[in-house]
């Protein structure tokens, strides 16, 4: 979890604007390929994977977790249909904030304004961190990295779609975890 996030959910709850709340079951979606979702969810508890497909293949882009910002930030910011699908893989609950109510929050005061900024910035340097694991040749050195950084990975997520997210086969993923 990055302190930034943290930091800006604390405030956005001070201020008591959330939308909405959402109390989810395992394989709910809560947004489905090829729509357009200007929300951000902050996870309360349960855990989430974003992930698109690929014919018939799934790749995992990233997971959520209890304190966790979720969004298609694609379709966030462009207002387009994404073809990113969020899906719950625990009983979830989040609370949501449109792009609408959380602009004229942060238009009003400037340390949310402020705490946006810094959020999207460490968001920023996570993604480079996760671009550069994919980048490394060895599975079992791209495991350890991501570990490292999400230590809660393995107890909430399917190791099915730890693999995806790492890029490797299911079968190189349980080799690597039984050596």
């Amino acid at each position: 979890m990055l302190d930034s996030i943290q930091n800006l959910k604390q405030n956005l709850s001070k201020a008591a604007i959330w939308d909405k709340e959402l109390q989810l079951h395992r394989w709910d979606e809560i947004k489905r390929a090829n729509t357009i979702d200007t929300n951000l969810y902050f996870i309360e508890e349960g855990c989430v994977r974003v992930y698109f497909t690929e014919n018939t293949y799934e790749h995992s882009l990233y997971f959520g977790y209890e304190g966790s910002l979720i969004s298609a930030l694609d379709s966030f910011f462009s207002e387009k249909p994404s073809s990113l699908i969020i899906q719950c893989l625990q009983k979830t609950r989040v609370k949501v904030i449109s792009k609408t109510t959380f602009y004229e929050y942060i238009k009003n005061y400037e340390i949310a304004e402020t705490l946006w900024q810094k959020a999207l910035g460490d968001l920023s340097v996570w993604h480079l961190e996760r671009e550069k694991d994919l980048l490394i040749k060895s599975p079992k050195l791209r495991y350890q990295r991501v570990l490292e950084r999400q230590p809660l990975l393995l107890q909430n997520v399917p190791h099915k779609y730890i693999a995806s997210y790492l890029n490797i086969s299911p079968e190189t993923f349980s080799r690597i975890q039984n050596s």
